[in-house]
């Protein structure tokens, strides 16, 4: 990471040495915060924008569209950045790839559209909500690959941050908002989705010969023939019928947001942050997520309550209580060391 960061020592005593390293480590960290930052509050803007997408065309079609799109993009910033040969899997199993860009890609734009689709208006809400827990995801999907406990204090700042976005998000009446959802079905085909993108998200770190711009383009296409064969199928079947010119004219507006923004930018740069930060420190911004999606229904109008305003502060403390937290363990460590 060092060498690609392109930091050098400098030969003029120890404390001279230790401050040149300290230094781009932490330019670093500010980057990769802010690269999730950029992320969530782009994919957080996504779901009020597939909430009128969805009354025109089903997710599958869409999600097949959206990656298209994308993928498009990325494998012409690929070729631009590292040229032909960075089509080639230098010893990493593409099948693994094919695996997690299926999970990460078909199976997040699947299941998350389709439970949101099923919710009904309050669809967007619901889903951010859902997102919230990919944190909480995350944790116990790292403990069980790493066989280790995450940082007590991070988990305490994960669970004050969720909090938070459940008080924004349930305008302080949790126990009301977990009686008024009819679709549970909905809601347990988006936690689907989200672990989905967990899965996605840690598995990035098998790939340490690939950038993150090359596991995002190959991830991406590797995965679309899995998004592309089942929309396939279900069209075979009749599951979901044949949009016509006149619904995909409708949701070209939806498309060009989703799928050069939320699909190409927001990616890229949740993959480039995850992979400064880690992804069991990355994770903990998906809270951000739930809170954008609230900021965009409150310029339609609604006005956030106290419980609100109170929810939103806990998000923000949370966050950057965490990221101090983490970099002055990690200097501790670097001491010790």
């Amino acid at each position: 990471m060092n060498k690609r960061i392109g930091f050098s020592s400098v030969p003029s005593g120890r404390e001279a040495a230790s401050a040149a390293a300290v230094q781009p480590r932490h330019s670093a960290y500010g980057k990769g915060v802010l690269f999730c930052v950029v992320a969530t509050v782009l994919m957080g803007i996504m779901f009020p924008v597939m909430t009128d997408a969805l009354t025109h065309v089903d997710p599958f079609t869409f999600t097949s569209l959206r990656y298209l799109i994308a993928g498009t993009a990325f494998l012409a910033l690929l070729l631009i950045k590292e040229g032909r040969g960075a089509l080639r899997a230098n010893g990493e199993s593409l099948l693994l790839a094919w695996l997690l860009g299926s999970i990460g890609f078909c199976g997040f734009g699947s299941f998350v559209f389709l439970g949101q689709q099923l919710a009904g208006p309050e669809g967007a809400l619901t889903a951010s909500i859902m997102m919230a827990t990919q944190p909480m995801m995350g944790l116990l999907l790292n403990s069980i690959v790493r066989k280790s406990m995450p940082p007590v204090f991070s988990f305490l700042f994960i669970v004050m941050s969720f909090a938070g976005v459940s008080l924004v998000v349930t305008k302080g009446n949790v126990a009301a908002a977990l009686r008024e959802p009819q679709h549970y079905s909905a809601n347990a085909l988006i936690l689907v989705g989200a672990f989905c993108w967990v899965t996605y998200t840690f598995s990035a770190s098998h790939f340490k010969t690939w950038s993150p711009l090359k596991y995002t383009t190959l991830t991406t296409w590797l995965g679309l023939t899995s998004i592309l064969g089942l929309n396939v199928l279900l069209f075979a079947l009749r599951v979901v019928p044949v949009p016509s010119a006149a619904q995909l004219w409708a949701i070209a507006p939806h498309l060009l947001y989703m799928g050069p923004v939320a699909g190409f930018v927001a990616i890229l740069f949740w993959n480039l942050g995850n992979r400064i930060l880690t992804p069991l420190n990355g994770v903990l911004f998906m809270d951000v997520l739930p809170v954008t999606t609230f900021a965009v229904s409150a310029v339609t109008g609604v006005v956030p309550g106290r419980a609100q305003i109170v929810g939103a502060c806990m998000t923000g403390i949370a966050l950057i209580l965490n990221n101090v937290y983490l970099r002055r363990r990690a200097r501790n460590v670097q001491a010790a060391r």
